[in-house]
């Protein structure tokens, strides 16, 4: 048994400097995508990528850590009195700037010296020395002043009950109007020099520290794009995580995407997103300069609202694969050669950052109404060329009866088969892992689904190493389906 002990409140608190660059966000409306990045203790970046007129990010400062680890979380202080913080802002790109009637402005949310609700708008440029794209900035909690021009709208700021403040970013072309700009607007902006002054300036921070155990932990994009990659990673390491580390890159953060006259799909032309891209260079070298070996994961999966309507699976009347995720993801068709081709080149890109490469549950989709997604006209179409026949209909999986459909799943198996070892191929890692989820394929109520799902081309040593994800077996108490079925 492992010794250990737990210390005592004061023991396992150490002291930060409020408005720490690790602990800022972002957050922004889709489709347009924003990141933010810390260079050393006193610098933040934030990339951004802004699609439409309306477009708006927001750099972020909460009062509740609401994203940390409990053992690792700062404290809650919503008492910003006696305090000063202070920066350089530098802006390139397309940003709106600080002079400009839409310029940034510093919102903060939380309630007045009587307790009632109140938000104070203060402008930034009412507060800068410089020029309009770099000025220093200082803002002092005990004298700050909302409203756009000075002194006539002048709107004091009561910060001794704040509960959240961010920063407003928009692009040049910014109007409020729901409508896509030109084109793309790439931008950055960087705070320099920050540094929080005054008796308000510091506060409580856990500090636990787990020795190193045997776990490995797994993170994903689409659930941290708003956090920066030093507090992910510091974090994980704080934990007693150590080794390998699996990166989920997500399906619907990532990609470049292009107004195509109708909606924004995936832009082929630009693989990673401006803010993504920065990001994860941020991710993977903080991970490598603490001993993570970082696999990277990607899936047969995009968010559906930006995926080209000849990309999806399809059921046989023309639904299209649908997962439950709000909005839904769609899953790409194996034989469709743009979506293959455009998915080797993402993985491609990826490993130019990391050395291990995952194909995360590549797999035909199955809807809750048992509904096979095999229909796709890429996938009838090569089915015909291939054996001359037209493929046979299949409107329950549950209910496969004749030869005719199960060589029909034989085949889409193959075709699946050739599909991941394609991907596999397009990447150079040193290391290939596939992660298969059993419990939808291996499931008793639809034996046959295995023949579509579960292709022979996978058999070692196609794949390095094999991971299985079978928590449906666990959380439903299937003890065969992780031992039985897992044997076939």
């Amino acid at each position: 048994m492992i010794g250990n002990w737990l210390a005592d409140g004061p023991s396992r608190e150490v002291w930060a400097k409020r408005f720490d660059p690790r602990y800022w966000t972002v957050d922004f409306p889709r489709p347009m995508m924003a990141a933010v990045t810390t260079e050393g203790a006193d610098r933040l970046v934030i990339d951004l990528a802004f699609l439409r007129r309306a477009d708006l990010a927001g750099l972020i400062w909460e009062s509740v850590d609401r994203w940390s680890h409990a053992l690792l979380a700062l404290e809650t202080a919503r008492d910003y009195r006696g305090t000063v913080l202070a920066f350089r802002w530098q802006a390139e790109g397309g940003v709106m700037t600080l002079d400009a009637v839409n310029g940034p402005v510093l919102t903060i949310e939380g309630r007045d010296a009587a307790g009632a609700a109140r938000s104070w708008y203060v402008r930034l440029w009412n507060y800068a020395v410089g020029a309009p794209d770099d000025a220093e900035v200082v803002l002092d909690f005990d004298a700050l002043v909302g409203g756009f021009a000075l002194p006539g709208e002048a709107d004091p700021v009561w910060a001794g009950d704040v509960d959240r403040m961010f920063l407003s970013l928009v692009p040049a072309g910014y109007d409020r109007v729901d409508a896509p700009l030109a084109a793309p607007v790439a931008a950055r902006v960087v705070l320099s020099g920050l540094r929080c002054d005054g008796p308000g300036s510091m506060l409580k921070r856990g500090d636990a520290f787990v020795p190193p155990h045997g776990l490995r932990i797994c993170g994903g994009y689409d659930d941290s794009y708003n956090q920066t990659p030093e507090r992910l990673v510091e974090a994980m390491f704080a934990l007693g995580y150590r080794g390998a580390l699996v990166h989920y890159v997500g399906m619907s953060h990532f990609p470049g995407l292009a107004w195509d006259g109708a909606r924004y799909v995936v832009d082929p032309g630009v693989l990673l997103c401006g803010p993504a891209l920065a990001w994860h260079r941020d991710f993977m070298a903080r991970a490598a300069a603490l001993g993570f070996s970082v696999i990277v994961s990607l899936s047969f999966e995009l968010l559906d609202q930006h995926c080209p309507d000849d990309w999806a699976q399809r059921t046989a009347d023309g639904g299209r694969a649908a997962t439950g995720y709000v909005p839904p993801s769609t899953l790409l068709s194996p034989a469709h050669g743009g979506a293959m081709a455009w998915l080797g080149t993402v993985a491609a890109a990826f490993m130019a950052m990391a050395s291990r490469f995952q194909i995360g549950e590549p797999w035909w989709w199955v809807g809750p109404d048992w509904r096979p997604c095999l229909y796709d006209a890429a996938t009838v179409a090569l089915y015909a060329a291939e054996t001359g026949r037209a493929a046979p209909l299949i409107q329950d999986v549950r209910a496969v009866a004749g030869a005719a459909e199960r060589d029909y799943l034989d085949w889409c198996g193959v075709l699946l088969g050739r599909a991941t070892l394609a991907l596999r191929d397009a990447v150079a890692a040193e290391e290939t892992l596939l992660l298969f989820y059993a419990p939808q394929v291996l499931n008793a109520a639809a034996p046959e689904l295995i023949r579509a799902n579960l292709p022979a081309a996978w058999a070692w040593p196609a794949f390095d190493v094999l991971q299985l994800e079978d928590y449906d077996f666990v959380t439903l108490g299937d003890a065969g389906g992780r031992r039985g079925r897992g044997r076939r």
